[in-house]
C-alpha cells in the first residue's frame, strides 16, 4: 500500500493513514495473508472536501459514502481532480435513490432486500453496467438494522445467482456494537465460504484488525482517519 507523503506527524492524515495501513499490514501478516489482499475503504461520510483531500494527496482513492446525495454533491468535483477515484457506497439504498446511486459509485455493499435485487435487475435490463455487489448480512439479527438474516442467507444468494443472475462479489456485515465482532466475522467468513463466495466487507475503525484476521478482503474505516464526526 504505498504512501505518495514522508508525513510522520501522528496528527496528519497522511500520518494517520501510514498507521492504519501498518496496522492491516501486521494483522494481515499474523493471519498469514498478504497486506494488499485487504481494500482500505476511507469513510468520508459527513466530511467535506478539506478533510478528504489531504488523503487523496497522500494516496488514498477507495473511499465509502453512506448517502447518496451528500455523496452526488461532493464526489464529482473530486473525480475531475483525481480521475482514479473508487467510490463504495456503504449505506442504505431506498429504490428510489437507485438511479442517481448507479451514476456514482462503483461497488454498493448493501444489497440487502428482494425489492433492490429486483430493482437492479430492471436497471440492468434497460442497459446500465452495474457495480460491484455485496450483499450485507444482519449477522446479529437486529430489527432495527438492514440485511438479510442469516439462516435466509443461502437462498438469498441462490436467488441472485439463478433467478436474477446478479454477479455478487461477496458479503457485508455490521456487528452489534454491545457483542464480539470476531463471533459476527467469524459467521459472515462461514456464510461466505459455503456459497462460494471470498469477498469480506466487514470491519471499522474500532475493530478492523479482528476483521483482517479473520478474513476480510475490505475495511470500513472512518473515525481513525477523519477524527471525530460531529
Amino acid at each position: 500500500m504505498p504512501m505518495t507523503s514522508t508525513d510522520t506527524n501522528p496528527r496528519t492524515p497522511a500520518a494517520r493513514l501510514a498507521a492504519i495501513r501498518a496496522r492491516i499490514a501486521t494483522a494481515a501478516k499474523d493471519a498469514g495473508r498478504r497486506a494488499e489482499d485487504v481494500v482500505l475503504v476511507a469513510v468520508s461520510k459527513t466530511f467535506e472536501e478539506d478533510a478528504i483531500l489531504p488523503l487523496l494527496d497522500a494516496g488514498q482513492r477507495v473511499f465509502g459514502e453512506n448517502r447518496v446525495q451528500e455523496a452526488a454533491r461532493k464526489w464529482p468535483p473530486l473525480r475531475e481532480r483525481y480521475g482514479d477515484i473508487e467510490l463504495h457506497l456503504i449505506g442504505p439504498l431506498q429504490t428510489n435513490k437507485l438511479a442517481d446511486a448507479l451514476e456514482l459509485f462503483d461497488v454498493f455493499h448493501t444489497l440487502d432486500r428482494e425489492k433492490l435485487a429486483e430493482a437492479l435487475v430492471k436497471a440492468r435490463d434497460k442497459g446500465t453496467v452495474l457495480p460491484r455487489l455485496f450483499v450485507q448480512i444482519n449477522t446479529g439479527e437486529e430489527p432495527q438494522k438492514a440485511g438479510i438474516a442469516p439462516g435466509a442467507a443461502d437462498d438469498f444468494l441462490r436467488r441472485c445467482r439463478d433467478e436474477w443472475a446478479l454477479d455478487i462479489e461477496g458479503l457485508m456485515c455490521i456487528p452489534p456494537t454491545e457483542e464480539e465482532p470476531a463471533l459476527h466475522f467469524a459467521l459472515l467468513e462461514k456464510i461466505a465460504r459455503r456459497n462460494g463466495l471470498v469477498k469480506l466487507s466487514m470491519g471499522m475503525s474500532g475493530d478492523f484488525e479482528t476483521a483482517v484476521r479473520l478474513g476480510a478482503t475490505h475495511v470500513r474505516v472512518g473515525s481513525a482517519l477523519f477524527g471525530t464526526r460531529d
